[in-house]
């Protein structure tokens, strides 16, 4: 009578696993900091740069910041602010960020996020990037960036507006 019980067993698990391994991570991270919701857009053919963003999570009671970080598809890795002047956009690197105790601290395209440069090669909506976040407390956490349409807004999974037309880069095509 073992082997229905097995065999109903290997069934379940062959019917699970792939759909288990195909799910985004829900939070990566190391000790208390925990990483989530972690992006990046398609680039267009030649581009040399590309944003990417995440949500950190300081379930902690002491403050850690974000010093830095890298990307295998990526030469450089900085943290940027992107702000809106008069209908003007514009970009600068910034320094460390803080993450408070307690804290939630979202990078979006709208704001601080961060930008890969020199690209080693172009990045593809639907693929999987690896890459790390360097904390002064946590150290260096590994982070899987999922490649999102070159106007994507939010990732696909989240909850985040979605693009729109009001949203869009003028120029840009949303996918």
């Amino acid at each position: 009578m073992l082997f229905p019980r097995r065999d109903r067993l290997a069934v379940a698990l062959a019917t699970l696993l792939p759909t288990l391994a195909s799910l985004p991570a829900a939070a990566q991270g190391t000790g208390d900091i925990a990483v989530e919701q972690a992006w990046a857009r398609a680039t267009p053919h030649g581009a040399q740069v590309a944003g990417a963003y995440v949500t950190i999570i300081n379930r902690g009671t002491a403050p850690d910041t974000l010093t830095g970080g890298s990307a295998e598809v990526a030469g450089r890795f900085e943290l940027h602010d992107m702000t809106m002047v008069n209908g003007v956009m514009g970009m600068r690197p910034t320094g460390p960020l803080p993450i408070p105790p307690g804290a939630t601290v979202t990078l979006s395209p709208r704001g601080r996020h961060i930008m890969l440069s020199d690209l080693k090669r172009g990045l593809a909506k639907g693929e999987t990037v690896q890459g790390t976040l360097t904390f002064a407390r946590a150290g260096t956490v590994p982070v899987r960036f999922a490649v999102e349409g070159i106007g994507a807004m939010a990732p696909a999974s989240g909850d985040a507006m979605a693009p729109t037309a009001e949203h869009a880069m003028p120029g840009m095509k949303m996918d």
